[in-house]
């Protein structure tokens, strides 16, 4: 069957049977779209009958919310999957007006609608296919050529109960009270929230803290991006996108799952950001691990005589595929690890440049590869000079900075049998900023004449060669 770059799965089971039944749509829709893929909840829907549906608003209740989480982790095994579940029509309690007309925009329009709905026949030949296609283009814009495919996945043995099983979900939002909640419990709305963090490489876990952000939010959602300064902690910060690729792809997020919302994405320069400030914030979104955070920005307001804001915690989604090295959370600085030893950008050819011999400095500090990069370009053929072994053969007995050193430092940074002991001269001098300029003083000219006698060397019997 073709593979679509762009989807839209409209799921119709009531959530309560659909959760355990997930894993397998989602891998039937893996097969089929490969970039993109829409999700849109309307339990409940039939596709069967002789009318043809409309769309209608679902109450946001705490079990949509634990399931849009759970869809989220599911879809975190199809790593080459974009899902995106759209909230349109999902609404609080308070702001339940009717859907409007309107067909919704969507970033990368769909070229296939998919659903879960399945016919008596289970064929691909039915009206149902034709109430899909309608349906699909009546809320959302779509490509002309819109394919329609209704999925039959293989649930493996057994036949799943066609009622609810009253299993619940994990809750996403933890508990801030002792007070128990139901599932059925309809969530909260509020006019203005806010929401932060890095979103490096937009994933499933940052889609839920924004969902539930967005689901909250009915106006206006204010959403911090982390920039400089609070970056440097960042595991491999170099690795980063650029602050302007995150709000790109941050924003065509947003703007698809809610395009209702009003959204002021601005940088995050400080822990506190507009939510320490800001007197028409209502809540703020965090996670389990900014939690202590949020409690920050509500002493920060109080101290400032603002109201508290609401906060929701968001729990963390697992990562069970995680190696022994990564977090075992979805996070960016699992990924950015993963990126370690990987080309980022095919090599920039210089034909200008004259055939010759060329310097290559390699610098990094202890344990960032030098070494194996080192091998890397000797297995090119490139001569190597290693400083560091240069450095040993400076300060050995004989070297020419060896009696410099001892002159300097005294007999007692020597071994019995006249060696110089490196544990007791780094103890002299590391953390010793006058000690080390005395060190670095005597050896950078000393390995400086080194390198350039072994190049010249290097150079001399390259061109024998040639």
């Amino acid at each position: 069957m073709a593979v679509f770059r762009s989807g839209l799965l409209v799921l119709t089971t009531p959530l309560t049977s659909l959760a355990p039944r997930l894993a397998p749509i989602l891998t039937s829709a893996a097969r089929l779209v490969n970039h993109t893929l829409y999700v849109h909840l309307q339990p409940g829907m039939s596709l069967g009958g002789p009318a043809q549906p409309q769309s209608s608003p679902v109450q946001a209740t705490f079990e949509v919310i634990d399931f849009i989480t759970h869809l989220y982790a599911g879809a975190d095994v199809h790593r080459h999957l974009d899902v995106r579940i759209l909230l349109t029509n999902i609404r609080t309690r308070s702001f339940l007006p009717p859907l409007t007309s309107s067909v919704q925009n969507l970033a990368h329009p769909p070229e296939v609608v998919l659903t879960d709905f399945q016919t008596l026949d289970g064929s691909q030949y039915n009206p149902a296919k034709q109430q899909l296609e309608r349906y699909a283009t009546s809320c959302y814009s779509c490509c002309p050529q819109l394919s329609s495919v209704l999925l039959y996945p293989d649930y493996g043995p057994g036949v799943l109960p066609v009622g609810s099983l009253d299993v619940p979900l994990p809750s996403t939002i933890s508990p801030t009270s002792p007070v128990g909640r139901s599932a059925k419990q309809p969530v909260r709305g509020h006019q203005r929230g806010a929401v932060g963090g890095t979103f490096d490489r937009l994933h499933n876990a940052h889609k839920v803290l924004l969902s539930v952000a967005c689901l909250l939010a009915q106006e206006q959602l204010v959403v911090g991006v982390a920039d400089k300064d609070l970056l440097k902690s960042k595991l491999l910060p170099e690795l980063l996108q650029p602050y302007a690729e995150r709000v790109e792809h941050l924003s065509e997020f947003l703007v698809d799952i809610k395009p209702s919302l009003t959204f002021d994405i601005i940088p995050l320069l400080d822990p506190y950001g507009p939510a320490g400030s800001d007197p028409s914030l209502e809540f703020l979104v965090v996670s389990e691990e900014t939690y202590r955070g949020g409690m920050a920005v509500n002493r920060f307001r109080l101290e400032n005589d603002l109201e508290e804001l609401t906060l929701y915690q968001i729990q963390l989604l697992k990562d069970l595929n995680h190696k022994e090295n990564e977090e075992d959370k979805v996070s960016s600085s699992s990924f950015r690890q993963q990126m370690l030893g990987n080309l980022l950008r095919p090599p920039h050819k210089r034909p200008e440049l004259p055939p010759g011999f060329y310097v290559i400095g390699l610098t990094g500090i202890s344990g960032s590869g030098k070494s194996s990069v080192a091998q890397r370009l000797k297995g090119l053929g490139a001569y190597v000079i290693d400083s560091d072994h240069l450095g040993h053969r400076a300060y050995a007995p004989g070297g020419p900075a060896y009696q410099p050193v001892v002159e300097a430092f005294g007999t007692d940074i020597l071994h019995k049998d006249g060696i110089i002991n490196r544990k007791v001269l780094g103890s002299r001098v590391f953390g010793n900023k006058k000690q080390l300029k005395i060190l670095t003083d005597i050896m950078w000219p000393v390995i400086a004449k080194l390198a350039r006698e072994e190049m010249e060397q290097a150079v001399a019997e390259a061109r024998i060669l040639l």
